[in-house]
């Protein structure tokens, strides 16, 4: 097992971001403290190690990111309908940066902010904890609240994610990795031929928007129907009604991970499987696992000529995402497992990603 520290660049203040290479079992992992990005990710494959994961080579690609490549992301994942929520009878405004919604947390959420980082090894492998204080206010957020994120490698080559939060008010907190991966490599074509099965008989419907209009369907007879593995682009005529060049055709919807409401009262995550993913002609694959109540299961519909590192342009489904969450706009619908958290009730959720090939 190894850990390793360099600079990745610096910031505008003249404050150095750090880039941590993790390395255990057969896995390689870098993430960094701007963001707290996953950057890279080297995984064996029958023809030999490859980065299978969608990024930049360098700091200055992460200051922007709008696709969010590897992301932290927080206070609030997803989006919040209006950028705005009632609590205790008090509303709250938020950036709206996607058309009329909040997304991601903001105009300057967690994946624009340096944290602090503290890397460490354990019988299970080897980790970096990152740390973050947002103050009271932030993006229009109520309460301080103290972020904890710890990304590490198992011996067993899984990559093990733990969010925690705590916050002196009562307040929308929802934390989640926006890593697009390519198991192929990454810059080598698109993920239409991945195959992937989803934990989920239902997902959260949702409007042209992409805001979940508080309806679970059943993924029965849909083309969101992954209870049997299947390749990504099997369905896109079906769901892209014909037009599959479209841009911002194709899969970014919730589903509903099955076995849990994705409480916790005691604070302790209950993992539950949620997503697998293969890719035939690497063999490499993964087992998802969540505390989470859902999963966003994203094609990369909207990438559209990113400069990626290696030289690497990202086109339209040139990487896919699972970001294990709690439901979009949860603080505007009641019938949403709650996401609410603050004094006496912390937040604690998990995800394990276990690579084979």
């Amino acid at each position: 097992m190894i850990i390793t520290q360099k600079t990745f660049g610096v910031l505008s203040d003249g404050r150095e971001a750090a880039l941590f290479t993790l390395k255990a079992g057969d896995l390689c992992l870098s993430v960094s403290t701007f963001g707290a990005a996953w950057t890279s990710l080297i995984v064996p494959g029958k023809n030999g190690r490859d980065d299978v994961l969608l990024g930049f080579s360098s700091l200055e690609g992460y200051l922007q990111n709008p696709p969010f490549l590897g992301a932290t992301i927080g206070r609030f994942a997803n989006r919040i309908k209006n950028g705005a929520f009632t609590l205790e009878g008090k509303q709250y405004q938020l950036y709206r940066g996607d058309g009329d919604h909040c997304l991601h947390g903001g105009r300057r959420g967690f994946d624009k902010k340096p944290w602090e980082a503290y890397p460490y090894t354990d019988s299970r492998g080897v980790f970096v904890r990152f740390e973050l204080e947002s103050p009271d206010g932030d993006e229009g957020f109520p309460g301080k609240l103290l972020a904890a994120v710890t990304y590490g490698l198992s011996y067993d080559n899984e990559i093990l994610a733990d969010y925690r939060a705590s916050v002196d008010a009562p307040c929308p907190v929802n934390f989640t990795n926006h890593a697009y991966f390519n198991l192929a490599g990454e810059g080598n074509g698109d993920i239409l031929s991945h195959e992937l099965k989803l934990h989920a008989s239902s997902y959260l419907e949702s409007g042209g928007d992409l805001v979940p209009t508080g309806k679970l369907l059943p993924v029965v007879g849909t083309p969101f129907d992954f209870t049997a593995a299947k390749p990504v682009g099997r369905d896109f005529a079906v769901l892209c009604g014909g037009d599959t060049a479209a841009l911002g055709k194709g899969y970014d919807h919730c589903f509903v991970v099955e076995g849990g409401s994705g409480e916790n009262p005691e604070a302790e995550p209950v993992l539950r499987p949620c997503a697998e993913v293969r890719e035939p002609s690497s063999g490499r694959g993964f087992r998802l696992s969540t505390s989470q109540p859902g999963v966003q299961f994203y094609s990369g519909n909207f990438l559209a000529g990113i400069a990626g590192k290696a030289a690497s342009v990202y086109g339209k489904n040139a990487g896919f995402c699972l970001e294990t969450q709690h439901f979009p706009d949860s603080p505007n619908q009641s019938g949403f497992p709650p996401a609410i958290f603050g004094p006496g009730k912390p937040y604690h959720e998990q995800a394990v990603f276990a690579f084979s090939w």
